[in-house]
């Protein structure tokens, strides 16, 4: 289960000087209506990892099930996610709870992720993200990643 929420940025924050790792992530939906599984390329400083992803649900709370594959499998499979795609910037920053912030690259865009332990947990939001922070998009589906996609 993945219980987490999304906020809108004004821009980039600020990051902390410590804590912070960077992905650069593509990712691309397969054909369906009912079943949406997404591929995904994340690349870190340590190398480059393949995922499947299939998300059930929407709002605070979904299922979702990922599994790591094979480079062989994603580029099968990458060129079926033409006109369904995305590229980003995640920056995680650790704390008590870990943000992930993601900058679009074909979006003028900046939202921030916070995974969280359960649906009532209490959040506060660091000094560093604080002055970039717009309004709570979790519910909007104008910024789930699928519909950004194109």
């Amino acid at each position: 289960l993945e219980i987490e929420r999304k906020y809108l940025l004004s821009g980039m924050p600020r990051l902390p000087a410590s804590g912070v790792s960077t992905l650069e992530i593509e990712q691309g939906w397969l054909p369906g209506t009912h079943l949406r599984e997404r591929i995904r390329r994340a690349q870190t400083a340590s190398g480059v990892r393949f995922y499947r992803t299939v998300k059930f649900g929407r709002g605070v709370s979904r299922v979702e099930i990922e599994e790591e594959t094979s480079r062989g499998v994603f580029d099968v499979l990458w060129s079926l996610t033409e006109g369904r795609r995305i590229r980003k910037t995640r920056y995680q920053v650790e704390g008590e709870l870990r943000w992930e912030i993601d900058r679009f690259a074909d979006h003028d865009l900046v939202l921030a992720e916070v995974e969280l332990p359960s649906e009532d947990t209490r959040i506060e939001f660091p000094d560093w993200l604080v002055p970039v922070m717009v309004r709570e998009v979790t519910e909007e589906p104008d910024y789930v990643n699928f519909n950004l996609a194109g």
